[in-house]
């Protein structure tokens, strides 16, 4: 009996989500960072809670909540209005936060600025995938 308890807690812990994604606006600087983490907190359920850790060592490391999404959907558009000025977008939410202080704005302004890519699933896997960005003319 105590066997099948062992191989059935395994199964049930496999199911579960935790991982994350960081996009390094300075290439090379991973003082630098904004990364997405997801976790899903029980196997049976479908959704997973989504976290934004944003980092500008030494002067910023901070955690925000963003929202419960389905572990296996979620997509956010990362925005740079310049300045270390980024949005965040999912669906019809948005949050905006500056990475020199560490600060979520409580309200977006402006429409987010330059999309620099999508933190999505793929496979299975939270991936950030970059935007193809037009040369400058």
């Amino acid at each position: 009996m105590r066997k099948i308890l062992i191989v059935l807690m395994s199964l049930m812990l496999t199911a579960c989500v935790d991982d994350s994604v960081s996009y390094y606006p300075e290439s090379g600087n991973p003082e630098h960072a904004l990364t997405v983490h997801r976790t899903q907190k029980y196997f049976w359920s479908s959704a997973s809670s989504v976290e934004l850790i944003m980092q500008h060592l030494p002067q910023c490391l901070r955690r925000i909540e963003l929202e419960d999404m389905p572990a296996d959907d979620v997509e956010i558009e990362l925005l740079s209005g310049g300045d270390n000025v980024w949005t965040l977008r999912s669906g019809k939410d948005m949050w905006q936060v500056e990475t020199q202080t560490c600060t979520q704005y409580p309200d977006v302004k402006g429409d987010g600025g330059e999309l620099i890519g999508v933190f999505r699933v793929d496979g299975g896997k939270l991936v950030f995938e970059a935007a193809v960005l037009e040369p400058a003319q």
